[in-house]
């Protein structure tokens, strides 16, 4: 089966947002079996829209197009599907009602005319309902072709997608023989030694596809088989290739898998941050039921409150300075001792680009780690832009609690 992606949005191409649909639909067709033959970026240009559209219809079987279904003058996806298709469109009152329901829930008075236009429907098209949002999908039958219609917004798409979309493609077409794809997230090793890692381990098996992706602070290991067994053999080898490093699968987050570990080890765990500014606890706090993990956090960024708040001795912060492995130790000491936590993460360094200086440079950072058992303070050099260096960070300090959780000394 041959299906095409079309993600519309000038956003998109001028760089303001960033294209998150491709990954996550390409995704989850091959979850069923299914894979994009191609995809297409166009701008809020009605003729080109109309162009690439066309275009689609012709080569495959099932067209997606994302974007453009909203109340203003350049969402115009329904109206370009409508007159390629040659069908009306037609008011339809339940999508209305739903409108008006959702901005009389929101306590918004005097509704905009124009958020109606989201209520029309090209004749003979599927109603794929909203919950997260205004704009249905639609899902039109032209001439043995699927035309799939559905909103831009992440978190109005993707369930939509999911409760209507992959049905109906399975249901449509079927999956005859389904491909194994497995995806394997790796922490602590460069893109290159995965590669060194895993390549050689998986040299001899054959109906196995294997690619790799860098992505800020990990790393994906992919590999996608029509053969059950030789995936299962692919991911052993990998495992034994990899060991710890492997965090996760799939799209799981390394957040995700600490506070799980922390939860199922019934641990607690609290953060003083400097250079962070508060983005460990903002990972952790993130994932779904942290509340019975994590008790609090500091973000203490001046040599002041590292002594008020946390009670880092002034003799350290002369002696040795605020980035050092020394103050890193004493505030993660301090945080674990004063809320009584299982674990306590610490972060100081310097983010650049100013700051820096012969004998500590532009992203150097100490993260501490103190339990009841042991203190252990990791140095790492992180030469990147400020906001990058402090995910870098978070992740770094993440995997120290999930390699203790484990049981190791990394």
């Amino acid at each position: 089966m041959r299906i095409e992606l079309i993600n519309t949005g000038s956003e998109l191409l001028l760089g303001f947002t960033v294209n998150a649909h491709l990954n996550y639909i390409a995704r989850k067709l091959g979850e069923i079996g299914l894979r994009l033959e191609r995809q297409v970026t166009v701008g809020d240009a009605r003729a080109e829209l109309h162009s690439c559209i066309a275009e689609a219809l012709a080569r495959c079987d099932a067209v997606i197009v994302t974007g453009g279904l909203g109340p203003t003058a350049d969402d115009m996806t329904r109206d370009v599907v409508a007159e390629l298709l040659g069908r009306k469109l037609v008011r339809d009152e339940t999508v209305a009602a739903a409108i008006a329901e959702r901005f009389k829930r929101r306590g918004i008075v005097g509704m905009p005319e124009s958020v109606n236009v989201q209520s029309l429907v090209p004749v003979g098209a599927r109603v794929l309902s909203n919950r997260k949002g205004t704009a249905p999908g639609l899902a039109i039958e032209h001439n043995d072709k699927l035309v799939v219609l559905l909103p831009g917004p992440p978190r109005e798409l993707k369930p939509i997608f999911e409760e209507f979309v992959l049905p109906m493609l399975r249901q449509r077409h079927g999956v005859s023989a389904p491909f194994d794809c497995r995806t394997f997230k790796v922490v602590g090793l460069p893109e290159s030694i995965v590669e060194e890692k895993v390549a050689p381990a998986l040299a001899d098996i054959r109906d196995v596809e294997l690619g790799y992706c860098a992505r800020p602070g990990e790393v994906e290991v992919r590999v996608i088989s029509n053969l059950k067994s030789s995936a299962d053999e692919a991911e052993k080898r990998i495992r034994g290739a990899l060991g710890d490093h492997i965090f996760g699968t799939g799209e799981e987050r390394l957040e995700e898998v600490v506070v799980r570990e922390l939860i199922a080890a019934r641990k607690t765990i609290v953060t003083a941050e400097s250079c962070t500014g508060g983005m460990i606890a903002n990972r952790i706090t993130n994932v779904s039921g942290s509340s019975e993990v994590f008790l609090n956090g500091w973000v203490t960024y001046s040599n002041e409150s590292k002594m008020n708040q946390l009670g880092v001795r002034a003799e350290s912060l002369k002696q040795f300075g605020a980035v050092s492995e020394e103050v890193a130790r004493e505030m993660a000491e301090s945080a674990r001792t004063r809320s009584g936590a299982d674990f306590a993460i610490s972060a100081t360094g310097i983010a650049g680009p100013t700051g820096g200086t012969p004998e500590k440079p532009v992203g150097l950072v100490f993260i501490g780690m103190a339990t009841l058992q042991r203190t252990v303070v990791q140095r790492h050099t992180l030469v990147f832009d400020r906001e990058t260096f402090k995910f870098f960070v978070s992740q770094h300090a993440l995997d120290m609690v999930r390699r203790e959780l484990l049981g190791g000394r990394g």
